[in-house]
């Protein structure tokens, strides 16, 4: 499975390379999910977005069209992402259930 992870930010990404622990190809780019961005999903079975970026229906249609068949959202919202039009398409979405009381201040 290839996954790739938009909005990547630099001190995430050891944590998922670890977590990972060899068992998928992994990308990450800095780009935001989005209209123009989600070509580059092209080849890649997962994408991994943040809560900024946009998971429209308008997007969902291209991960489609690439052959994307799951969306991780790295945040407990899942407001950017259109989950009926995800639903329509058969990509499962999924998102982080609950924070820590003590990891928000």
């Amino acid at each position: 499975m290839k996954i790739l992870f938009y909005s990547s930010k630099r001190y995430e990404e050891p944590y998922l390379i670890n977590a990972n622990s060899n068992h998928y190809e992994i990308k990450f780019i800095r780009e935001s999910l989005n209209i123009n961005t989600a070509v580059l999903s092209e080849g890649f079975d997962a994408i991994s977005v943040f809560a900024n970026d946009d998971a429209s229906a308008d997007v969902i249609r291209i991960l489609k069209k690439n052959n994307v068949r799951f969306i991780a959202i790295r945040a407990a919202g899942y407001d950017n992402t259109d989950i009926a039009k995800a639903a329509e398409f058969n990509i499962k979405v999924a998102n982080v259930p609950d924070y820590s009381p003590e990891g928000i201040a």
